[in-house]
């Protein structure tokens, strides 16, 4: 595949950063909302200062090292310095449990870490890590006294293509979580291949709401912009709807990323009760021509709210509802709606911007991805999607077995079920894995979760699912022997009790808001699974 990118003549990150530097030395990079962002070449001075210090450590290429931290302009600076020298990083969701974070520390077999201040606790709560020394995120010093070695750092040297560069965990809540292994070549090539979908330029500014250590945000808000010398702007308080509104006004973003969610809360909360505000509008709101009409002053609007300059905004993670799709699309918002997992770093497909758009469709094949259905249905061609391309991982940390699983003859069987139409464009039907998303695009699998409740004595079964508001709830069955059947509220006072015991255990993004009594044993199948598709919805 040969990508429309000059002096990128191999694909690894450090390559990545010396041509930001090459080519955008003085445009401005990565900072927070309302301070001046530093410049590519203070960035790459910033990493390469790291990268020294990494090795004056001790740490040498393959180490792990943790990055656990919410957003700010270091991040980057660690994800660069860890990478530049072969060393791996492992970035961590600082939503994730500290038992979570504990058992990525002891399973990554980190020997250092990048930590923010408020998460330096966690770090040095681990009771068998054996990371030997801790950098600050916020000041880029060490936390703790540095050792003093005469000896001269080595030269740095620069890894290969496919050498391991980071292991992303996609869950944590019961110590089942997989380390995804993704190589430069899987990293690079995926931000590059974005050409297809759009056109990024240099004067192009991004505003970052999502956790970096998700590889949605990681690639799309980090690895691009770097690639194109782009800016990117970091929220540093927690982004409630009126701090997002202040920090649209002062960033005036060109490109956004975010999960369903965002927007579709913006379009119930903001956009829907203007649209249906009065009986006379609620009556021609519900009349396609006129409809369509007040969608689009209402899109006008919305862009307005953002800044004024919104040309991308990129949507991905999960399915977003259709009927916000369909506002979006008649409000003329510039939207494009991604696929991809984290195994593939993470893009697969998406739609194309100011092109051809396609109601409920995730769009094409990025470049360089094959896409195809396996087990095909005759009558709606609809199957397992596979995919292969440049950007598929190099396999599952420490887990051979897991790798062989998901790799078939090259080809990556993503466990999401969908079809691809007579033009090449993906449709997703659903995802077999039962994954779902988090408020901030985190990934949170259900049976996890459950494994968890179960625990409890006075549980037999649970169901974990979202509400109509993405919020989590579990229907409950309980062990009758062991509580009052007739007593409704004690029933009740139960369910809360469990439901504040569990939360206790589980990551922000993963707990609970109700717990509802399933009276009747849940259907399941003859491997005593239960059969999901009866309950969602009900």
């Amino acid at each position: 595949m040969t990508y429309p990118f000059k002096n990128l003549e191999n694909f690894t990150l450090p390559r990545l950063l010396d041509r930001s530097l090459e080519l955008f030395a003085d445009n401005d990079s990565f900072g927070n909302v309302g301070e001046k962002a530093m410049t590519y070449a203070e960035f790459h001075k910033r990493v390469i200062e790291m990268v020294k210090l990494l090795k004056a450590q001790g740490v040498s290429k393959g180490d792990r090292v943790i990055l656990l931290s919410e957003n700010m302009p270091n991040w980057g600076v660690a994800y660069f310095a860890v990478t530049y020298f072969g060393a791996v990083i492992v970035p961590i969701l600082p939503d994730f449990h500290h038992a979570d974070v504990h058992r990525i520390m002891e399973h990554s077999g980190a020997k250092a870490a990048f930590v923010s201040s408020k998460y330096q606790e966690t770090i040095e709560s681990c009771p068998n890590s054996i990371v030997t020394f801790t950098i600050n995120l916020n000041t880029l010093t060490m936390n703790n006294e540095p050792e003093t070695s005469n000896k001269e750092i080595e030269e740095i040297t620069a890894p290969k293509e496919d050498d391991l560069a980071a292991i992303i965990y996609t869950s944590g809540t019961t110590g089942n979580s997989k380390g995804v292994m993704l190589s430069h070549k899987n990293l690079v090539t995926n931000a590059m291949s974005a050409y297809v979908q759009i056109s990024i330029k240099e004067e192009d500014v991004f505003l970052s709401i999502l956790p970096l250590a998700h590889t949605f945000e990681g690639t799309v808000g980090l690895l691009i912009p770097v690639l194109n010398g782009c800016s990117v702007y970091y929220i540093d308080k927690v982004p409630t709807p009126s701090v997002l509104l202040k920090a649209f006004a002062v960033v005036k973003p060109t490109m956004m990323v975010s999960v369903p969610l965002v927007i579709e809360k913006i379009y119930k909360n903001k956009v829907l009760p203007n649209l249906t505000s009065s009986a006379f509008i609620s009556f021609l709101y519900g009349i396609s021509f006129f409809r369509k009409i007040l969608n689009k002053i209402a899109g006008k609007k919305l862009i307005e709210s953002f800044g004024g300059r919104i040309r991308f905004f990129g949507i991905g993670g999960a399915g977003i509802s259709p009927f916000v799709e369909q506002f979006l699309i008649e409000a003329k918002f510039p939207f494009i709606v991604g696929y991809g997992l984290t195994e593939t770093a993470p893009l697969l497909a998406g739609s194309v911007l100011g092109g051809k758009i396609k109601f409920k469709s995730t769009g094409i094949p990025m470049a360089g991805v094959e896409l195809k259905i396996k087990n095909k249905d005759p009558q709606t061609g609809e199957g397992e999607i596979l995919a292969k391309s440049p950007s598929v991982m190099m396999g599952y940390y420490k887990d051979e077995a897991a790798t062989a699983e998901v790799m078939e003859d090259g080809w990556f069987l993503t466990g999401d079920l969908g079809f691809i139409d007579e033009e090449g464009f993906l449709f997703i039907r659903g995802r077999s894995k039962n994954m779902l998303l988090g408020p901030a695009g985190e990934n949170i699998y259900p049976e996890q979760i459950e494994a968890v409740i179960n625990q409890n004595k006075l549980v037999l079964d649970s169901l974990v699912m979202q509400d109509e508001n993405a919020k989590l709830i579990a229907k409950i069955h309980l062990n009758y022997d062991m509580i009052d059947v007739n007593n409704k509220e004690k029933i009740a006072s139960t369910l809360e009790d469990i439901r504040q015991e569990i939360n206790a255990q589980l990551s922000s993004f993963s707990k609970i808001v109700k717990f509802v009594e399933q009276e009747e044993e849940f259907i399941k199948t003859p491997t005593k699974k239960i059969k999901r598709f009866l309950y969602i919805d009900t």
